[in-house]
């Protein structure tokens, strides 16, 4: 049974006529016929009465009768429903990112994904380094938010926000002052570091000339932390200037770059790539290469709509 079968049951019992339906479903009678046999035979059951040229339906008929007119009724509302999806799209985007990105990268895009599309629901997943890239390869997150570079090959990468990884020291610390500073200008000094992620072994490798010389007094995993400890005097640490502008610019502590090349921050959106991205998606992706802050780079190919649900 199928749901041209029950529209070409439904215009027989409109019309009265098996020749007159065969001409509104553009079929020849002969073929009206053998649906109906064909309808009859799965029902076990007679449908219509057939007396000379007039014809009439038997109990089960009308029974039968009113239960496909509710199966198309539904049909026609699934279809409605799923028309104003585009219109007016509802449903989730999950985002995996960590927090400080959250905080200080996506607010100017979660309000203008929100302005234009108030019936979607933003769930944030908050998740660090790999993480994050498992989340998506996984499908447990539409979208991941993540430290560049990303490889894995299932994986589209969009570039969206440079940012600059700075040593963090209290105001008017005497390397406050530098244009820039070197690993050896740390001997001496209370370090706090992060505790993981791609910051950290970047850091690592930067480090390392003087690693085994030098004091590191803490290990956090929370900027805020990092923030708040550098400001109270427990030691000096880095962060990226995004997460640290407004304490700067407040005079409450000073971010110096290091040399002798500034450490350079690249983020990324990431998202699988055999992903059908509804009208939702493809929103958020846009909205993040608009709002996400400075070094935009490129935008790919992005798919057309081939699925509703995101």
């Amino acid at each position: 049974m199928d749901l041209d079968q029950l529209h070409t049951f439904l215009e027989i019992v409109r019309l009265k006529s098996f020749s007159k339906a065969a001409q509104t479903c553009y079929r020849t009678q002969p073929a009206i016929s053998a649906q109906i046999r064909q309808l009859e035979q799965e029902l076990n059951a007679i449908l219509f009465e057939r007396l000379g040229t007039r014809i009439s339906l038997t109990v089960a008929g009308r029974i039968f009768a009113e239960h496909a007119e509710q199966i198309l009724a539904l049909r026609r509302r699934a279809q409605d429903a799923i028309n104003e999806l585009e219109k007016v799209p509802r449903g989730e985007l999950v985002i995996a990112a960590n927090e400080a990105t959250c905080i200080y990268v996506l607010p100017g895009v979660f309000s203008e994904f929100k302005k234009q599309f108030p019936n979607v629901q933003l769930l944030v997943d908050r998740a660090y380094g790999t993480r994050v890239v498992q989340a998506v390869l996984d499908n447990l997150a539409d979208f991941g938010i993540t430290q560049l570079p990303v490889q894995e090959k299932k994986l589209q990468v969009v570039k969206i926000h440079t940012d600059e990884i700075r040593l963090l020291v209290p105001a008017a610390h005497p390397l406050g002052g530098r244009d820039r500073v070197y690993p050896s200008d740390l001997l001496g000094e209370q370090i706090l570091l992060p505790k993981t992620g791609t910051t950290r072994a970047r850091l690592a490798v930067w480090l390392d000339p003087v690693f085994d010389e030098l004091n590191i007094s803490m290990e956090l995993d929370s900027t805020e932390m990092i923030k708040r400890f550098v400001m109270a005097g427990l030691g000096l640490s880095f962060l990226a200037v995004s997460h640290c502008r407004e304490e700067v610019n407040l005079g409450k502590i000073d971010s110096v770059p290091l040399g002798p090349e500034p450490m350079i921050r690249r983020l990324g959106l990431i998202y699988r790539k055999d992903k059908s991205l509804s009208k939702a998606a493809l929103g958020f992706v846009q909205g993040t290469l608009a709002n996400a802050g400075s070094g935009i780079i490129e935008i790919p190919a992005l798919q057309r709509v081939r699925a509703i649900g995101d």
